[in-house]
């Protein structure tokens, strides 16, 4: 196999996301990331090489329309469509692209305009890819009155709290964490502070499972990130302080419909393969890294992550929520930002999102919200149907330009 080269990220740039029919429209939203990032990495998009863009609701060549409100510059332009993990996916492209020497900059730009309510089908003509999901999950939990990503996803939560003894205050405490992180971060949705019992007292979707509170907003926004090569940092003066470190990518294996498990049904063992992966690339454990933005939907969902990620043990994501391990102070920081249960979820930009903040942690940009000493940053993004993606940033000493 060709060898690999550093892969930097050159720059990063988002807009503060927004709820359904109050953001601009895409080709707007997606402009302004990429200018954003194009700021930041210090170059103009006619050094760009490749671009890959994610969205989920929208029509082919969205992406292009989106970019041509940057420049006509002729670049390949591919539009990537991985559900919840989108942006992650245009992500992976990127710095395959760089890595094996395809391209010294691409751009890897997510964005989402959605509609107000729960996630749907666009197209009912046709067998949906969630088919094998959708009878897995009526068979283990049944409730068809109750939208679908509620029962995928609190039925997981609830094989956890069946199998382990964890109340649901853990849920509750881990989207009060969340409220208190998007506190400090101007980009996030929902900055308002909760406490676990306010959590607890929103209206109920499913007695005994889960709150309004512990499920994530649809969310309209947009986030873009610059990927090149060190040589070609070098040859045009940009910094080089933080380089994408190991990566990889994930789909479904026999698990998530032999095992009779909701927590398989959501990608438990994809996202703890796509992590080991990583910290054998890197020669690294969970242990070392500082901090985390990982993939919150629900907050069943990242207390499923910490396990599949090794972040504790499994049947210890209760007692590392009491311990305070996932928040400032503790073991590990996870989702500085407020994650998408406060940040906001607009599917196809909630990786580049991740990558963003990841990004701006490892500088030392992040504000009131910057975790101490961060030198390698975790992300995980997770889509059903399915793919996940993990990456790992490492901050690179004495690089910066």
């Amino acid at each position: 196999m060709q060898q690999q080269q550093h892969v930097l990220v050159a720059g990063v740039g988002m807009i503060p996301f927004a709820k359904p029919g109050a953001s601009a429209p895409y080709p707007q939203m997606a402009a302004e990331a990429t200018r954003l990032a194009l700021a930041d990495a210090g170059l103009d998009y006619a050094q760009v090489q490749q671009a890959y863009v994610g969205y989920v609701y929208g029509d082919s060549t969205a992406g292009q329309r989106a970019l041509y409100e940057v420049g006509l510059s002729g670049i390949p332009i591919l539009n990537v469509n991985n559900n919840c993990s989108t942006g992650s996916t245009a992500l992976w492209l990127a710095r395959q692209a760089v890595a094996h020497g395809a391209a010294d900059c691409v751009l890897a730009l997510g964005f989402e305009q959605m509609k107000p309510g729960a996630l749907g089908a666009v197209f009912d003509d046709r067998p949906t890819p969630f088919d094998r999901f959708d009878a897995a999950t009526e068979d283990l939990v049944g409730h068809a009155e109750i939208p679908l990503a509620l029962r995928y996803f609190g039925g997981a939560g609830l094989a956890h709290m069946r199998q382990w003894g964890t109340p649901l205050e853990t849920f509750a405490a881990i989207r009060a964490k969340a409220s208190r992180h998007a506190a400090n971060n101007p980009l996030a949705l929902l900055r308002k502070p909760l406490s676990t019992e306010e959590v607890m007292a929103a209206p109920v979707v499913w007695p005994g499972v889960m709150t309004r509170l512990m499920a994530c907003p649809p969310t309209c926004g947009a986030a873009a990130a610059l990927i090149c090569s060190d040589d070609f940092a070098r040859r045009h003066g940009l910094r080089r302080d933080v380089r994408i470190r190991a990566q990889a990518m994930t789909t479904d294996g026999p698990a998530t419909f032999e095992a009779g498990d909701m927590r398989e049904v959501v990608g438990f063992s994809m996202a703890r393969a796509a992590a080991r992966q990583v910290y054998e690339q890197a020669g690294v454990g969970p242990e070392d890294v500082q901090l985390v933005e990982l993939h919150d939907c629900f907050a069943h969902n990242e207390l499923l992550s910490y396990e599949a990620l090794g972040l504790c043990p499994e049947g210890g994501a209760a007692q590392f929520v009491a311990d305070g391990d996932n928040t400032y102070g503790g073991r590990v920081v996870t989702n500085p930002s407020g994650g998408l249960l406060s940040k906001g979820h607009p599917l196809g930009a909630t990786g580049l999102a991740q990558c963003t903040e990841l990004v701006q942690q490892l500088r030392g940009q992040a504000g009131a919200r910057q975790v101490p000493g961060a030198r390698l940053a975790l992300q995980h993004n997770l889509g059903l149907g399915g793919a996940c993606v993990v990456t790992l940033y490492e901050a690179v000493e004495g690089a910066a330009a």
